[in-house]
Formats: structure tokens, sequence, C-alpha cells
């Protein structure tokens, strides 16, 4: 088996020459409000409908906020580099791609391994809030999903793992299923659906904080910092640092822009704007929204897959107005969150399999709709399995994990292709480089640090099936080295 060469580089003239191909390929449709639409329309979702709750309630109390705050922190130094590597390489594969061109194929794979992780859970983690809100929408019309197909049938908490008795959770099944059908069709429906949900959601979120300021009780949010239960991530500072690893999946939406770019018509420009805008203005709408709510409910009592319903209801008559737009809204973010989630996860696969890493199948483009539809058809397939089966709090940990994991990467990417090849084009420039990558990998690579630690064993249980199938597979398969063989590669 080869071993040599584990860091062999992807040249940028072949990048470069990838981006320019179009037939048979990728179909470039996407405009810049589309890119921006995408990125609002993966962050808002179980960030503000679901993850807020729990992570009051276990970790940070009303200094919610404050986990936020940092980790729009560390989502903002990461998404300059992701701009800076966007505007410069204009095809799918997201920080595959970025960390294949900069520190070689080894790092490439483990990061393509990672985003598979982060886009496969995160697609579940999601499609499961989305059961809960659309379970709770239907109990106010008095229909009544039977709890056996409309919950996960394992739960995992403190004291180990337990069966609910359900057999399945069908709600999270549909909904997957639907987007997976919608993604094969084609990337251009998609993203006009995807623009209608986002505008639908995000005035359902306007209206929640505009009226709900007016029912916000300050005590509490007293104490803002509640005390330490004298463990490490339950509460005190060390909880605000939790809290913020915990929701840091839910700033994932440029990420997710960034896999799309073999699909924007200008992405050297619209790119950056799309990851930077989106991630702006997700930033504002998360920061109110986890204000308002903790000023509503008392924390202790957000433990629950519908804190935004659980807010309506608690403020009373004057809000109840509002109850069935804020489930709805919910139900249509959480449905363009899934849906941006497993196009992402079916562009990562289509790259790595384009590059030699995974099977060919996996880059097979239909021949009507132009989409990567085997991928679209396994991601949703796999999707399906663990959304059905698998709780949100176990799902969400891991997809944390993965994406503060991408984003380190690709901030120390930024910091090695500046040494590397200083003279390539960049449409747009990561400023003060080297401090703003060094930052924003050491804010990831914290709060990753905060993670629970079976979290990690999880990760390096996933990390090691990657390794096996890289040097059975993709280490005798990748195309690169096979050109580096030819003596096609300098």
């Amino acid at each position: 088996m080869p071993m040599k060469n584990l860091f062999i580089t992807k040249p940028l003239s072949v990048l470069f020459k990838e981006a320019e191909m179009t037939e048979g390929g990728l179909k470039r449709n996407l405009t810049r409000m589309n890119l921006i639409f995408i990125g609002v329309g993966a962050v808002i979702g179980a960030g503000i409908f679901v993850i807020t709750g729990t992570a009051a309630a276990l970790h940070a109390g009303p200094s919610l906020v404050l986990s936020f705050i940092l980790s729009a922190i560390g989502c903002g130094l990461a998404g300059l580099c992701y701009a800076e590597f966007a505007s410069m390489i204009p095809i799918a594969g997201s920080a595959y791609t970025y960390s294949y061109t900069t520190m070689g194929e080894f790092i490439a794979w483990i990061i393509g391994w990672d985003l598979i992780l982060e886009y496969l859970f995160g697609a579940a983690t999601v499609a499961v809030g989305w059961s809960g809100y659309v379970t709770s929408f239907l109990n106010g019309y008095n229909i009544h999903l039977p709890p056996s197909i409309s919950q996960s049938p394992f739960v995992f908490d403190a004291t180990g793992w337990h069966t609910t008795g359900a057999i399945i959770n069908f709600p999270a099944v549909f909904i997957i299923t639907v987007l997976t059908v919608l993604l094969v069709v084609g990337i251009r429906e998609s993203a006009k659906i995807n623009n209608i949900i986002v505008i639908v959601k995000v005035i359902v979120i306007l209206l929640f904080i505009g009226f709900g300021i007016a029912y916000i009780n300050t005590n509490n949010w007293v104490p803002f910092v509640p005390a330490n239960t004298g463990e490490f991530g339950h509460f005190g500072w060390s909880g605000i640092l939790t809290g913020a690893g915990v929701i840091f999946f839910a700033y994932i939406g440029f990420d997710a822009i960034s896999t799309t770019a073999q699909e924007a018509k200008n992405p050297k420009k619209d790119m950056p704007v799309g990851i930077l805008v989106s991630l702006l203005i997700c930033t504002i709408l998360y920061i109110c929204v986890s204000l308002v709510l903790t000023g509503i409910v008392p924390y202790q009592k957000l433990n629950v897959s519908a804190p935004i319903a659980l807010a309506i209801d608690t403020a009373g008559k004057g809000l109840y107005w509002l109850n069935p737009l804020i489930k709805i809204g919910a139900i249509a973010g959480l449905s363009s969150v899934v849906l941006v989630l497993l196009m992402g996860q079916s562009r990562i696969f289509y790259t790595m399999s384009h590059d030699g890493l995974l099977w060919p199948v996996f880059s097979r483009v239909h021949k009507k709709y132009r989409t990567p539809y085997i991928t679209s058809i396994v991601t949703g397939f796999v999707a399906v399995i663990f959304a059905g089966i698998f709780p949100i709090g176990l799902l969400g940990e891991l997809v944390s994990i993965g994406t503060l994991l991408a984003f380190a990467i690709v901030c120390i990417a930024v910091v090695v292709l500046r040494k590397k090849n200083p003279d390539a084009p960049r449409a747009f420039k990561t400023p003060f480089v080297p401090v703003v990558p060094i930052l924003g990998a050491l804010v990831c690579l914290i709060q990753m640090a905060s993670l629970p630690r079976d979290t990690w064993i999880r990760l390096l249980v996933w990390m090691a099936l990657g390794f096996i199938i890289y040097f059975t597979y993709g280490v005798k398969h990748s195309k690169i080295r096979k050109m580096k063989d030819k003596g096609m590669l300098e």
C-alpha cells in the first residue's frame, strides 16, 4: 500500500482548471442573494428554535447570550478565512478543498470525513427538532401522533442509554425524504423554495422579538451568570464556554455556502458577501432571541424541544395569537436548514469522489437535472436512519465538534497558503493575517475542549472508520497521486 506523500497537495492550477469545466458537471445557477439566503437558511433554524432552550437550561442560563457572542466571534474570524478561500477557489468542497491545496491530502481527508459527520448529523439533528415542532403544532388542532412514531427510540443522558418504547421518529424521516427528492430535482428549484422559507421564518422571529420584549421579566435574568454546580460546563463561566460549544453547530450556514461555490454564477465576488452578510444577520437575531427567551421563561424550564413555543405560552393570552405563527415559522425554518445541510453533504461527497478518494459512483451527475443525485440519495438514506432513531442532544454535540474542527483547520490553512503561495489572486483577503486566523483557530479549539468527553470519543471512532477507508481505498485511487506518478505535476 503506498504510504508516501501523505501530504501531497492539490495545486491551485488544477483547482482553477476544474472550476472552469462546465460540460457534464454542476450548473452555475446561484446568485448573490441566493447565497445569502442559503446561509441564513442554514443558520436560522435549530439554533434558535431548539438548542437555545437546552443550552440555557443545562449550561449557561441567561448568560446564553454570551455563549452566542463567543461563538459568533469564533465564526466571524473563521468566516473571514472562509471568504478568502471561497473567492480564490470557486469549486465545491468547502474546507476539504481548501485544506487539500494547503496542507495536503491526508489533512484534506480528515476534514472531508469530518464534514460528512457535520452535515449528516446536522441534517438528522434538525430533522428531530422539526419533528418536535410539527407534533406540537398538530396537537394544537387535536391531531395527536402516537409517541411510538413521533419520538426517538433511544435517549442518552448522564446515566447512559435508555429506550423510550417508541419505534421510529416518523416526522423526522418524512422531512428528510421529501427534501432529498427536491435536491435530486435541482439546485435552482431548491434555492427558490429555500428563499421563500427564509423570508417566512425571519418575519416570525422578528415578530417574537418585537412583541416578546413587552413580556420580559428582568428577574429571570438574575443571576445573569448562575453559580457553577461544581462540575465543569454546568453554569458559571465554564457553562458559558460549554454553551458556546454546544450551540456552535447553529452557525454552520456559511460553511454550507462554500460547498455550493461550483454552482454560483459569480463566486469570486459573491461568495465572500454571502458568507459574511448571512453571518452578521444571524448573529444579531440569535442575540436578540436568547435575551427575550430567557427574559420571558426562567432558564430552568427551557429544557424542552420547542422553547420559543413555551415562551409564547408563558407570556399568556397577550401573545397567544403568535403561537401558531411561531410553530409555522419553526417548521419552515427547520425545513430550510435540513435542505441546506443535505445539499452541503452531497457536494462534499461529490468533490471527494471526483478527486478519487471515494468511489466514482458518488461523483455521478444526473443527465437531466445536473445534480449529484447518487450522493443526495445516499446522504438522505443515512440521515433518515440517524434521525429516526437517535435523540437531538446526542446528534447536536457531534455536529458541533465536527464544525469546530473544520473551522479551526480553515483558519490555519489561510496562514499556510499565504506562506506557500503569497501571489495567488485573491478577490477577498482576510485582514490582519496571521492574527485573525490564529485567534479564530484558538477560539474554535477552546470550544472543542469544553465539549463532553463522550463527544470526543465518538469523534475519534468516526475518524478511525475514515482512516480505514482512506488507507484501503483513497490512497490507491487518488487522482492527484496518479498525476504525480505520471509526471504531470511539478
